[in-house]
């Protein structure tokens, strides 16, 4: 009988700060870099994080990002979510790394987190 190939899910630790550093590109404490897919569901705004390596520039002024329909700072907050430097709060569905991928799923709560 042929084997199944067993593929781990692992859960991942999730970064303490997301910094904006170019458009639509994130840079953790950590120094990797996260990139953004915003998507609109009938429930409101998801972003689905992906750290992803990818040769960082000369970091931009939040002056030259505007507008940016992203917080330009995400700080972790207990209970699985994120504040963004504009006050809003985000849930973390899930964060995931599977394969050498690490995805993170944010949703935006309503007004107040």
């Amino acid at each position: 009988m042929g084997e199944v190939p067993f593929f781990r899910v692992h859960t991942a630790l999730h970064p303490d700060h997301l910094w904006i550093w170019a458009k639509s590109v994130y840079v953790d404490e950590n120094q990797r870099t996260w990139l953004p897919i915003i998507t609109e569901t009938e429930s409101g705004r998801q972003v689905l994080m992906r750290q992803e390596d990818v040769p960082l520039m000369e970091a931009l002024c939040p002056s030259q990002l505007t507008p940016y329909p992203l917080p330009l700072m995400w700080q972790l907050y207990p209970g699985r979510r994120y504040r963004g430097s504009d006050s809003s709060f985000w849930r973390i569905v899930y964060h995931i790394k599977f394969s050498g991928m690490e995805d993170m799923l944010l949703e935006q709560l309503p007004d107040g987190g």
